[in-house]
């Protein structure tokens, strides 16, 4: 008797996904209703050695349109951990909506051998007939999604050209009830008086610097600094208008300023700009457009920016356009140090014609008084300091940047309301995120999403307490696909 060789046993896992959060409090909703269906095929193939791993992957209330989703990217953790054979959906939209990443998970499951199954639409993956269908299928799946978001975008424009709110971050001053919102007093009397320290004072620092002494934060507990509140005194929502497209519209909102102090600031500030744009100008680089080294490439000015000091400096075209071999023997100089060897060497500026850069001496052609004849060249020599030991140009630290302290307190904060959310989600002081929104003045969208941080791992907020955190550490960064165990999380914000 001969026997039939054993199968190999496939694991496998279900991804349910829904795009709204309609319906989700339900005992049995949509995702419960694919998992279902999902578990069914599954045991149909028991023959083929299929079984269900323990692990649920389900995201509610988010869209196919990305695929920074929790229950996807930890599914995609599971995939290069290999712990999963096959992946099963109901459809293939619920896995992704978008032909490019639709190609970059396929490039993730060939690489390590998983293969996945749609229980609804019957294609098989391994022959060229089945990615074309595979294709096409997804094809009209992005279609569908840009069709409706086409018309959630005319919707918003109709909406707001009427002078009505259509979500976001409230703004400062309001609260929102039943999608209308209305005056909170306390804070539009910090809004009438932001208006009005700024014109008394007439400098937005001033107003920050003000507020700051007297311990005035935002909703979220953070201290108002200078561009958010440039931007609320530009804000013409305060004025009873809604901006769209660079237009104004007569908004159903009550204004909390009125047009003449509104008018006023914008003068002032007008006047601001002009002012700073002046004070640019008389700083420029006096050697723009006069400096080459000595390939004859152009040196053109550049600057860079390191704990909150500007630094200057010329940089030859040959470098800037990735001709590194081009370039001359000094591709890069501090501004100040050329700039004062010449100012030096030159009794007047103005009859600079052209300044050649060796590596130890200048050659500067000046121009004639009445520009008659040839321009006299004269060659000085100058003492090139390597890039070490020069003035004027910012330079990589030694050690990997760390997280600032501002940014470091803005994030302990937020992490801290998260907490605070989710024991009041716990107790039952609170019903649900939409109750919380409501009481903080935000949307319900923006609960959601920083909910999470409150199960951040302990070692994650130690590196941002003590500094050592990444630099480029951010709240959104945080919270987005933020994966359930703290191992995870640590590997993903910490190591990367």
């Amino acid at each position: 008797m001969i026997r039939e060789p054993a199968t190999r046993p496939q694991r496998c896992a279900i991804y349910t996904r829904k795009s709204t959060e309609h319906n989700l409090d339900l005992a049995f909703n949509s995702l419960d209703a694919q998992r279902e269906a999902c578990e069914a095929y599954i045991k149909s193939q028991a023959h083929e050695g299929w079984s269900l791993i323990g692990d649920r992957y389900d995201d509610g209330g988010l869209s196919g349109a990305s695929l920074q989703r929790p229950a996807l990217q930890q599914l995609l953790d599971a995939v290069r951990a290999r712990r999963i054979d096959i992946i099963v959906v109901y459809k293939v939209d619920r896995l992704t909506r978008s032909l490019a990443d639709f190609a970059k998970l396929v490039e993730l499951f060939d690489e390590h051998g998983v293969s996945f199954v749609s229980v609804t639409q019957s294609f098989n993956t391994t022959t060229s007939m089945g990615r074309l269908t595979l294709n096409v299928l997804l094809s009209f799946a992005q279609f569908e999604r840009e069709v409706i978001g086409e018309r959630v975008r005319d919707k918003i424009a109709a909406s707001k050209t009427k002078g009505l709110w259509v979500g976001g971050p409230v703004p400062l001053g309001y609260r929102s009830e039943k999608k209308q919102l209305v005056i909170v007093e306390q804070e539009a009397a910090l809004v009438r008086r932001i208006f009005q320290l700024y014109l008394d004072l007439g400098s937005v620092g001033a107003v920050a610097e003000t507020l700051g002494r007297e311990g005035i934060v935002t909703r979220l507990g953070h201290r108002f600094r200078v561009g958010m509140l440039a931007h609320l005194l530009k804000n013409r929502f305060y004025l009873g208008e809604i901006v769209w497209h660079g237009v104004s519209h007569r908004g159903a909102h009550v204004p909390i300023v009125t047009v003449e102090i509104f008018d006023a600031v914008q003068r002032h500030l007008a006047a601001a700009a002009i002012e700073r744009k002046g004070r640019s100008a008389n700083s420029a680089f006096t050697l723009a457009g006069l400096l080459h080294d000595d390939a004859g490439n152009r040196m053109s000015p550049s600057h860079a920016r390191k704990n909150g000091a500007r630094y200057r400096y010329y940089v030859s075209q040959a470098l800037i356009q990735h001709r590194k071999a081009q370039a001359g023997s000094i591709a890069r100089i501090s501004a100040p140090e050329i700039e004062a060897a010449v100012l030096a060497a030159t009794p007047n500026p103005a009859q600079i014609a052209r300044v050649t850069l060796h590596r130890d001496c200048l050659i500067i052609a000046l121009q004639s008084p009445d520009d008659a004849g040839e321009p006299s060249t004269t060659k000085i020599p100058f003492a090139w300091q390597p890039q070490g030991r020069r003035k004027g140009v910012a330079h990589e630290p030694t050690q990997k940047p760390r997280l600032d302290h501002d940014s470091a307190e803005a994030i302990l904060t937020m992490i801290a309301q998260a907490r605070r959310w989710m024991a009041q989600l716990i107790d039952g002081s609170m019903a649900s995120t939409d109750e919380i929104a409501i009481r903080e003045g935000v949307g319900e969208r923006n609960i959601r999403k920083l909910l999470p941080l409150a199960c951040l791992s302990p070692n994650i907020i130690r590196a941002i307490a003590d500094g050592t955190a990444p630099a480029n550490l951010t709240i959104s960064r945080l919270s987005a696909a933020l994966p359930h165990d703290w191992a995870s999380q640590e590997h993903r914000i910490l190591v990367h």
